[in-house]
C-alpha cells in the first residue's frame, strides 16, 4: 500500500512541474518591446492557419487570453471562434529581425465587427459580450509590467463605412489615438493605421472612401503616425477578410511603415 501511495505522490509532483506548466522566462523589461493590436476582424485575423503560422520563435511572445506570456502562434486573437492567421506575427518577426537582442511582445485585443464607437471607456459590444476599450486597457497594463510599449497597430473602419458614421469617423479616430496615448502614458508612441481591403468584386462607395481618407490623412494631422497600403492584397473568398498570404504580407508592410517612422531623421 505504501509503495502505491509513494508512486502516486511522485507522479503527482512530476505532473505539477511538467515543462508545459513552467513559467516562461521573460527578458529584461527594457529589452521586451510591446505592440498593441487593436481594431476589428482584419486585425484579429481570419486567415486559414497552417504550419508556418504555428511555428514558435523565441523572439516573439504574445499575451494570451488569461493574461500570461506564451510563445506567439496563430490565432493570436480569441475574439470569436473564427479567429485565424493575422498580420501580427509576421510584423513581429520583421521587427525582431531589425532589432537583434530584443524580444517582441504582442498584445492581441482586436474585436471582430467592432465599430469605432465601441472603443470608448465603458462601451459594451454585444456581439462578443466584451468591452473593447476597457479590455484592451486592462490587458495593456498587465503587459506593461513586463515590457515597454513601442507601438499601436490599428485596423478598423469597415463597420463605420456607412453614413452617418463615415462622416464622423475622422474626429473619432483622432480622439482614439489621443486616448490610447494618454491611457497608456505614451504620448509619442507610434500609431500605425492599415488600409481597408480593396477588392474588385466590391468597389468602395463614398462612405468607404471617406473612412479611407481619414486613415490616409492621419499622418498629416497627428504626429508619430503611419498609414499602410493594402494595394494588391486578396480576400479569402468572402470579399471582406484578407486571405492568409495577404495577412502575412500586410504584417510585413506594417513593420516597414513602423521602422521607417522610428528611424532617426537626417539633419
Amino acid at each position: 500500500m505504501k509503495h502505491y501511495l509513494l508512486t502516486f505522490v511522485v507522479a503527482l509532483l512530476a505532473a505539477s512541474f511538467s515543462p508545459a506548466e513552467e513559467t516562461l522566462k521573460l527578458p529584461a523589461k527594457e529589452k521586451f518591446h510591446l505592440f498593441l493590436l487593436v481594431g476589428q476582424s482584419n486585425m484579429a485575423g481570419r486567415g486559414v492557419v497552417d504550419a508556418q503560422d504555428k511555428t514558435p520563435d523565441p523572439r516573439v511572445l504574445m499575451l494570451n487570453k488569461a493574461g500570461e506570456w506564451v510563445s506567439a502562434a496563430d490565432p493570436l486573437h480569441f475574439d470569436k471562434p473564427a479567429a485565424g492567421t493575422g498580420l501580427g506575427k509576421t510584423f513581429a518577426l520583421r521587427i525582431a529581425d531589425a532589432n537583434p537582442g530584443i524580444t517582441i511582445g504582442l498584445i492581441p485585443c482586436a474585436v471582430g465587427g467592432s465599430p469605432i464607437d465601441s472603443w470608448k471607456p465603458g462601451e459594451f459590444y454585444a456581439p462578443t459580450k466584451s468591452h473593447p476599450w476597457d479590455d484592451s486597457s486592462k490587458r495593456s497594463k498587465i503587459a506593461l509590467k513586463s515590457g515597454v510599449l513601442k507601438g499601436i497597430l490599428w485596423h478598423q473602419g469597415e463597420s463605420d463605412s456607412k453614413e452617418p458614421l463615415a462622416s464622423a469617423y475622422e474626429e473619432k479616430l483622432h480622439d482614439l489615438v489621443k486616448r490610447f496615448r494618454k491611457e497608456l502614458e505614451a504620448p509619442e508612441v507610434p500609431f500605425i493605421v492599415g488600409q481597408m481591403g480593396q477588392f474588385v468584386e466590391v468597389p468602395w462607395d463614398a462612405a468607404h472612401k471617406k473612412v479611407d481618407q481619414a486613415h490616409q490623412d492621419i499622418v498629416k494631422k497627428i504626429p508619430f503616425t503611419a498609414y499602410v497600403s493594402a494595394d494588391g492584397l486578396k480576400h479569402k473568398g468572402d470579399k471582406v477578410h484578407f486571405d492568409a498570404a495577404s495577412y502575412r504580407e500586410f504584417g510585413k508592410r506594417y513593420a516597414t511603415a513602423y521602422l521607417k517612422l522610428i528611424e532617426p531623421k537626417k539633419p
